[in-house]
């Protein structure tokens, strides 16, 4: 939290990678069955909630491309709130964006969270950890996540079953993120990824067999070993996003070329990140990526 007072506050909204990602079947209610690797990172969007005397929910945004209705899933997660308890206050959500929108990094996911933290407090509802989930889970399928308020969580279901992971909480990765210029719809990506993995002359058995698992990653972050997290980090999704969206591929061999070691894309992309070993190395990798690739945008950011 960065500030507070009886009808205001003003909020950090982070982002999000996933270190492991393994799709599998699809569920009755259409979601996919998924476990994966949740690590919360410092790239964040800011967020002022401020109450209102009317029963209005209004959204004001530095990106004028996102919609102001329940499109978009911060109001969701407003409207959801003051639906559910009754609110007799409305409220208007400032936001400045700063994490990209479809890039597979939980941007939208952790402003509806936000939303759902902060008005908790604002209206005074006491609502639960369990009981803020449950309402997460409504929104979208990585919103849970991030009410959890923690570093690193396994989840799975539909990416709503969360598990925090305490015992890796004090370990901090460095990251290089590019992110191209384009927009990668998720429920697409989901549907292409059914239609490979049912293809039997696809040559995609690393869709449903994954050469790696969880336990692998939180071995190598208890250890600290980075040439095994490395090894471990895998993302079902990549080939299936690289295949509708050839430049992904683009991003993951100019981070190669850079030098970058460990790489993966977050999500359903299109945002690939690099696993580096301080911030100073972060930091010269952003600069030649940014160099080369000028329509390309590319961050430096932690485990916080």
């Amino acid at each position: 939290m960065i500030g507070y007072s009886l009808k205001t506050l003003t909020l950090n909204s982070y982002a999000k990678l996933n270190l492991f990602l393994s799709v599998r079947n699809k569920r009755p209610d259409k979601f996919h069955s998924i476990e994966t690797l949740f690590e919360r990172i410092s790239l964040s969007d800011r967020i002022v909630l401020q109450l209102r005397s009317d029963k209005k929910i209004v959204f004001r945004c530095n990106d004028l491309s996102l919609p102001e209705d329940d499109r978009n899933l911060a109001v969701k997660a407003a409207v959801l709130m003051s639906k559910t308890y009754g609110m007799r206050t409305g409220l208007t959500i400032r936001l400045l964006k700063r994490i990209p929108a479809g890039a597979g990094m939980g941007g939208g996911s952790g402003n509806a969270a936000t939303v759902l933290l902060g008005l908790n407090k604002l209206w005074g509802l006491h609502l639960s950890r369990a009981q803020l989930g449950s309402l997460a889970a409504q929104i979208g399928s990585d919103v849970p996540f991030f009410v959890y308020n923690c570093r690193f969580a396994l989840a799975s279901g539909k990416g709503d079953r969360i598990k925090p992971l305490p015992e890796i909480g004090r370990r901090v990765l460095w990251h290089v993120i590019v992110v191209p210029n384009m927009h990668v719809s998720t429920p697409l990506i989901y549907k292409h990824w059914d239609k490979l993995s049912a293809s039997k002359n696809s040559g995609t058995s690393r869709l449903t067999r994954p050469v790696s698992n969880a336990k692998l990653i939180i071995l190598a972050l208890r250890g600290k070993s980075l040439p095994g997290l490395g090894r471990a980090l895998f993302n079902s999704l990549e080939e299936v996003t690289a295949d509708m969206y050839p430049q992904v591929r683009e991003v993951k061999q100019a981070l190669i070329s850079a030098g970058v070691k460990y790489t993966l894309m977050s999500g359903s992309g299109s945002a690939f990140f690099g696993i580096v070993p301080s911030r100073k190395e972060a930091v010269v990798f952003s600069r030649k990526l940014k160099k080369d690739n000028r329509l390309w945008r590319v961050f430096v950011a932690s485990t916080v």
